[in-house]
């Protein structure tokens, strides 16, 4: 139970911990007039399937402090005056956006932890398709396969791309796959992985699987970023299997106009999606709540072994 605060905070207990919550009436989406509050109670109802893909994984977030409508930066490091029970791991730095040597990456793991993030305008969480053992990466256990339209390709293109994707991935034996509508332009295809393969060699599949489609389907699929190759096609972007890359996870909300999620799909809506034009479509944050509790958590579910 909240308690009000004299400064227009709200101070409240969140497994245990107490959590000061500020600025609620605070619009981040003025084209939806989407408040401070309505998100942190989005995080709530999707809390269990998000900290699910969130788990022993390395957290970076892209904060709007201002709203979508102002400026934004991306955040690895955990935020200075982050309370000491927030999980961390610190990482050798991998780019140009690292401080130093290593990284301290917070590891969200409770409720708590999401909030306390969220609270900062921390509204898009990415991390890597491999987990933390003993503080320490190890294999990956899943791939992603990325699908980003050139306009004017859209999800309808993307959609028949990901079919093509699943039946492939199917005939290399990697039958447990999940569609996600990225929230963005494009969508994410993954699949789950018996953690056997290092990151490298993931990656280089990946790429292979990209450069065989991109022959096989030239109007349709490209494999490099070249921007001049993408108008009207979709590129597969392989890269996202590099070790020191991160994809947008699912549940997250995204910092576009409206606040559309990253939504896991069923490969019904998919194949619809293929068929006929404006099918498909990015989801926002209230639908993704009423999927939940209609569908149940499709990404988890998707990613499964099979009975």
């Amino acid at each position: 139970m909240g308690i009000a605060m004299a400064d227009g905070q709200i101070t409240t207990e969140v497994g245990g911990r107490r959590l000061k919550l500020g600025n609620l009436d605070k619009i981040l989406y003025p084209g939806t007039e989407t408040t401070k509050g309505e998100v942190l109670h989005y995080y709530t109802q999707v809390a269990q399937p998000l900290l699910a893909v969130l788990a022993d994984r390395p957290a970076t977030r892209i904060r709007w402090p201002h709203g979508v409508s102002d400026l934004s930066f991306f955040e690895k490091n955990l935020p200075p005056g982050a309370p000491s029970w927030l999980s961390r791991v610190a990482l050798p730095s991998s780019g140009s956006r690292g401080t130093g040597d290593e990284v301290v990456y917070p590891v969200i793991g409770e409720l708590a932890e999401l909030m306390y993030l969220v609270n900062l305008a921390s509204l898009e969480f990415h991390v890597p398709q491999w987990r933390l053992v003993d503080d320490q990466p190890v294999a990956p256990d899943r791939l992603v396969i990325d699908l980003d339209p050139g306009a004017p390709a859209g999800l309808t293109e993307c959609a028949q791309l990901a079919l093509i994707v699943r039946d492939r991935l199917a005939d290399i034996g990697l039958d447990r796959c999940v569609p996600v509508t990225s929230g963005s332009k494009g969508m994410q295809v993954y699949a789950a992985l018996d953690g056997s393969q290092s990151s490298v060699a993931v990656r280089d599949a990946a790429r292979e699987l990209a450069q065989q489609l991109t022959r096989e389907h030239p109007n349709l699929v490209v494999w490099k970023m070249t921007k001049s190759k993408r108008p009207g096609k979709v590129l597969l972007d392989w890269s996202q299997n590099t070790a020191a890359k991160t994809t947008i996870a699912p549940y997250s909300l995204r910092g576009k106009d409206r606040p559309t999620a990253a939504a896991p799909r069923t490969w019904n809506e998919i194949e619809d999606g293929a068929r006929a034009p404006d099918m498909l479509q990015q989801i926002l944050f209230d639908d993704v709540i009423e999927r939940l509790q209609q569908h149940g958590d499709l990404f988890a579910d998707g990613l499964a072994p099979h009975d």
